[in-house]
């Protein structure tokens, strides 16, 4: 039978397990902002037509050179997320909160680690999900050049299943975009009075409500390959991405800095990177770029 309780018994409980929430929120450690450039958004959906070029300075000789919007908009729609738990009625009447602790800071674990993991789903789809240009982010064939003058680009070699990513994240705009709607909100449904869940089911709902989504940014920031790892496809994929021009035929100046692997590839990624030698000569690849290891690339 449903028992009633105090409005002290249920703050007390909701304070606590608020507390227990912001616990797991702000001691959790991701990854995502290594990842992706951070974009505040107030609407329910952002449009990046910018993304078509990527500007460089010019001598000032005659009138300003305007660089406009591209004709393929690339837009990227906020979604909304929610993790909710119950808490017996019983339980808070009798004071036995502690049990729950853990169970709700957890909750602000998984709400600090969403982010992670879909920017990681998104980087794991990047042969698959188009970006600004139409065509697929990691690709053989991104358009570069003017019109009538335009070439085919490529920042993706396939040839196996265990993708690794070489990507530069020193810029303004990183690989990847990750569209931020305020901040988690723990919200609660405690009041009999008005909850048929409370009164029918003699339990409180608490959770968590989360809006955001994930996007691309600029493909020439990333290189991904399913080719083995070894040293003749990493120089590869570096020279690739240094070769890089704008439209107009300039270099853009790419300059490596991250590798990123999956569990599959750590330990040939230490090998290229931070051995001295390699079959007795010396190593020229040591400590090219850092290393990143990520569990959910694989």
């Amino acid at each position: 039978m449903s028992r009633v309780l105090t409005a002290e018994k249920l703050d007390a409980a909701r304070r606590g397990f608020k507390t227990a929430f912001q616990l797991g929120l702000t001691s959790t450690a991701a990854i995502y902002q290594s990842l992706a450039t951070v974009i505040n958004s107030d609407a329910p959906e952002e449009l990046y037509g910018w993304l078509g070029s990527i500007p460089k300075m010019r001598e000032w000789i005659g009138a300003r050179h305007i660089h406009g919007l591209t004709e393929k908009a690339y837009s990227i729609k906020n979604r909304k997320f929610e993790l909710t738990v119950s808490v017996s009625a019983d339980d808070i009447f009798y004071d036995r909160l502690g049990v729950y602790r853990p169970r709700f800071e957890m909750l602000g674990n998984s709400v600090a680690l969403h982010p992670d993991e879909t920017t990681m789903e998104l980087v794991t789809s990047g042969a698959s999900l188009p970006c600004f240009d139409g065509n697929n982010f990691f690709d053989t064939d991104h358009p570069v050049g003017k019109p009538g003058a335009v070439t085919s680009v490529s920042n993706y070699a396939a040839g196996g299943s265990n993708l690794w990513i070489l990507a530069d994240l020193s810029k303004p705009l990183k690989p990847w975009i990750y569209q931020k709607v305020g901040e988690p909100s723990f919200v609660n449904k405690e009041d009999p009075k008005s909850s048929d869940h409370v009164f029918m089911n003699d339990e409180y709902v608490y959770g968590a409500d989360v809006r955001g989504a994930v996007g691309f940014g600029f493909w020439q920031m990333a290189y991904g390959a399913t080719v083995a790892l070894d040293a003749t496809n990493l120089k590869a994929a570096w020279q690739a991405m240094s070769a890089l021009t704008d439209d107009e035929g300039r270099k853009l100046n790419i300059k490596p800095t991250h590798l990123l692997v999956g569990s599959s590839n750590v330990f040939k990624a230490r090998e290229l990177l931070l051995s001295e030698t390699i079959g007795g000569s010396s190593n020229t690849l040591r400590n090219l770029v850092q290393t990143m290891e990520l569990p959910l690339l694989d």
